[in-house]
């Protein structure tokens, strides 16, 4: 007992102190920043706001923030010119916080400085940091580029669930960014730390994008068909090495298909189901689709692959539209021939924007997902171009560069939580 009224009496006099502090600071047309911390428990937001409500006085900011069941909330607020009360405010809100067992700090704001205009930042960027655990060592690289080159961390909040794999920091910039350079810089962190750094406009594009095209071989799907179809031939050597010329630049795409193809003639109809049913969908790819189907997206499907595989995936995954090369098959046999006209670099871009202007999309709006060199000019029209475990040239020149081997990773660009997939994915299992 003596106990306890040693705590109240305690708990008065600190209550006292703060009082006359407040009565000392306040006066009419002050705002006060009030920031409440301690262990987290439902309903104590309703408990300031219920006070400030009481007094009316003109909320201005607020931010709350929970670690581990720890609290951190701030409120900005503003008292009426004609208004003495502030003492009133304060008392109550530490007595109520004294109950609940929080700390309650309060600073006073120089009159009009919460009030001031301030000027808009020229630029507003989100940096999504993504691995197996996002080290200490990484963040602290990345937020000391963003100091030393003048961009403000407005939020930082985590995606992942159950791991500390992905962080999102929304900064901002009132003297411009010269985004070429510092994504150059973040990409030499993301190689030297093992982790994927996104770096990406904040707008409103970022938040409504409506059309997702996905690239086939070695990205929607794991491996390449064309080698596959070879081996079934016993012509992979040859096809190869074919394949390592267009690559070297020593042919072009169409040629080097054409040749590769004319190598498959004489393969049964029942050789492509079996290379079809060989095949593997990348982790994730699934409820990658799955998500953003479920939020309204369009998918398409544009591969210098195979229409036999991509028709297939086309149904079996709810893709919305598939452009890929056809082998010709007659009597059963693949001919060797390919049919024109040829899904190229050029027509993969083409094809892109025929679809966005189709559905009322502008490319600002347009993902694109790619891994080879075929896949740059689609990645570079879109609004947003992700070389997915791409070749070195490819994850140079665009947007991002995306080394995860889960394809559902990607979602988090969208700014979307590891909670909200989660729950879009078990409302459709």
């Amino acid at each position: 007992m003596a106990k306890k009224a040693r705590t109240r009496t305690q708990t008065t006099q600190k209550l006292r102190r703060n009082s006359a502090r407040i009565q000392r600071c306040a006066s009419p047309n002050t705002t006060w920043l009030v920031t409440v911390s301690g262990h987290d428990v439902p309903g104590i937001t309703a408990e300031v706001t219920g006070i400030l409500a009481r007094h009316n006085v003109v909320v201005l900011d607020l931010a709350q923030a929970v670690i581990q069941k720890l609290l951190s909330l701030s409120f900005l607020f503003q008292t009426s010119p004609t208004r003495h009360d502030e003492d009133q405010i304060f008392q109550e809100i530490l007595e109520r916080g004294s109950e609940l067992g929080l700390k309650i700090d309060f600073k006073k704001i120089p009159v009009g400085a919460a009030n001031t205009k301030v000027e808009k930042a020229v630029q507003h960027y989100a940096v999504t940091l993504i691995a197996e655990i996002v080290t200490a060592q990484s963040l602290h690289q990345v937020t000391q580029v963003l100091a030393r080159r003048k961009l403000n961390i407005d939020v930082i909040k985590k995606l992942s669930e159950d791991h500390f794999g992905c962080l999102e920091i929304l900064v901002s910039s009132a003297q411009g960014v010269d985004e070429t350079s510092l994504r150059k810089e973040l990409l030499e962190i993301a190689k030297s730390q093992c982790v994927d750094i996104a770096l990406q406009a904040e707008g409103l594009y970022r938040r409504a994008k409506r059309l997702v095209v996905l690239d086939m071989d070695s990205t929607l799907i794991q491996g390449e068909v064309i080698d596959e179809l070879a081996r079934e031939r016993g012509v992979f050597d040859q096809v190869a090495a074919i394949t390592l010329r267009a690559m070297q630049g020593e042919m072009e795409f169409d040629e080097s298909l054409r040749q590769r193809c004319l190598l498959l003639k004489g393969l049964k109809a029942e050789d492509l189901i079996r290379v079809y049913e060989k095949i593997e969908v990348t982790p994730g790819a699934q409820d990658l689709i799955r998500v953003l189907k479920r939020l309204g997206y369009k998918i398409a499907l544009i591969s210098g692959g195979f229409t036999f595989v991509a028709e297939r995936l086309k149904e079996r995954l709810g893709i919305d539209f598939v452009y890929a090369n056809t082998l010709e098959v007659k009597n059963q046999t693949v001919t060797g021939r390919v049919l024109p006209p040829i899904v190229n670099a050029q027509r993969k871009a083409d094809l892109l924007e025929v679809i966005a202007q189709q559905e009322k999309i502008v490319l600002d709006q347009v993902i694109a997902i790619g891994d080879g060199a075929n896949d740059l000019l689609m990645l570079e029209k879109a609004g947003l171009g992700i070389a997915f475990n791409a070749k070195p040239v490819v994850r140079e020149r665009a947007d991002l560069a995306f080394s995860q081997k889960n394809m559902r990773s990607i979602l988090y660009l969208l700014g979307l939580s590891a909670r909200d997939v989660a729950q879009v994915v078990q409302e459709n299992a």
